[in-house]
């Protein structure tokens, strides 16, 4: 049996003809950058998220980069963050020539550490931004960093990239600090047939500025008050992703069905025992989205080991991420060692995400978990 990490096109098939219609309708108006169909995506993403003001880009990336812009953070700027995530997120810091200033993680939600980010607060004096990362579509601890970033006076930037209709008791993942962002790159939970990403926030005056700054900081036409960059949105992504958003949630639902069956089946071997499974901090406030399963994460002993295991067995199952960030080559400069944060190095040597996505069959998933219990039981 084969079983992929993530297979799109079985979301793709039923609304491919929608889909290409849209991209046809594009086509016949001949406007393809911004326009109508970026506007509309945008108005949909504020009522979904509750967000008074979102600003479509070219990418999660550019989308994290332009609001950093629109802040006025720089060089000499100190900006925390995690070192246990995609690169883009500490990248986009130092692209501006400010410093990534990493806090460890939590070892069981893999998000950034409450206790560690006070302790940087506390002994950096130049910090502009605190960004968590509500990483495989679980938040973070918005609640005690959102009073963290008002004590100490800076920022709090959501790093939404996987989380599009993830839910705190605050509100919307990426709808709650100063600003937030996701990505739309097509393998996550609302992906487009390409690059895409959307910025987030609830201050006009900011949505403006992020507005001219994505057009080279050009407004008015032709006139620049601003340095910025090309960061625009492409119609036919956003024409894409306004067939696609109206699915999310029924999307997000049928992954958390898969997470909870993959719970049931490791229960049932008794591999709960060995393996360290997703957990949902948020479950109990009574939030529907509590947790939307961009990625299923387990912790495994002989995690390489297992995953040539799965791959010989046809089963898709990738390491994110094999190395923490401040170990980087790029990020030697910044002086981090082996040992300095220990959580985040243990997660990269320990997780493994397994398949999961809303179509996936019951059969696929015993096959999945059953394969895991014969490495184990070879053992």
């Amino acid at each position: 049996m084969q079983v992929p990490l993530l297979d799109l096109k079985r979301q793709y098939a039923p609304l491919k003809s929608q889909i290409l219609a849209e991209i046809e309708r594009v086509a016949d108006s001949q406007h393809f950058i911004l326009g109508p169909e970026v506007e509309a995506l945008e108005r949909a993403v504020e009522a979904y998220t509750g967000a008074a003001h979102a600003i479509g880009v070219s990418s999660g990336t550019d989308a994290q980069l332009v609001l950093m812009m629109a802040l006025g953070i720089g060089p000499g700027d100190a900006v925390i963050t995690t070192p246990y995530t995609f690169f883009a997120t500490a990248g986009c810091i130092a692209r501006l020539g400010a410093r990534p200033v990493f806090a460890d993680i939590d070892p069981k939600t893999y998000n950034i550490s409450v206790e560690s980010v006070a302790a940087m607060l506390a002994e950096h004096g130049d910090v502009k931004a605190i960004v968590p990362v509500h990483l495989f579509g679980c938040c973070a601890d918005l609640e005690a960093l959102r009073a963290l970033a008002q004590r100490y006076g800076v920022p709090l930037l959501e790093d939404a990239a996987q989380a599009l209709g993830a839910r705190h008791s605050l509100g919307a993942a990426g709808a709650v600090g100063k600003g937030g962002w996701y990505s739309f790159y097509p393998t996550k939970n609302l992906g487009a047939f390409g690059d895409a990403g959307m910025v987030v926030c609830q201050e006009a005056e900011l949505a403006a500025k992020v507005r001219a700054l994505r057009n080279h900081g050009m407004e008015p036409r032709y006139f620049h008050q601003w340095i910025g960059g090309n960061f625009r949105l492409d119609a036919i992504q956003a024409a894409v992703l306004n067939v696609k958003l109206p699915h999310l949630d029924e999307w997000s639902a049928g992954r958390q069905r898969r997470a909870a069956f993959y719970r049931t089946e490791f229960h049932r071997l008794g591999l709960d025992a060995i393996l360290a499974l997703p957990v949902e901090p948020w479950a109990n406030a009574g939030l529907a989205r509590h947790h939307i399963y961009n990625q299923f994460v387990v912790r495994a002993p002989r995690r390489d080991e297992l995953r040539a295991h799965l791959q010989r067995a046809g089963i898709g199952a990738e390491i994110y991420y094999p190395l923490s960030l401040h170990q980087q080559e790029c990020f030697r400069c910044l002086g981090g060692q082996a040992g300095d944060f220990p959580e985040s190095e243990r997660a990269a040597l320990e997780t493994l995400a397994l398949p999961i996505f809303p179509e996936l069959t019951d059969e696929q998933q015993r096959y999945v978990v059953e394969t895991i219990a014969k490495f184990y039981e070879q053992q």
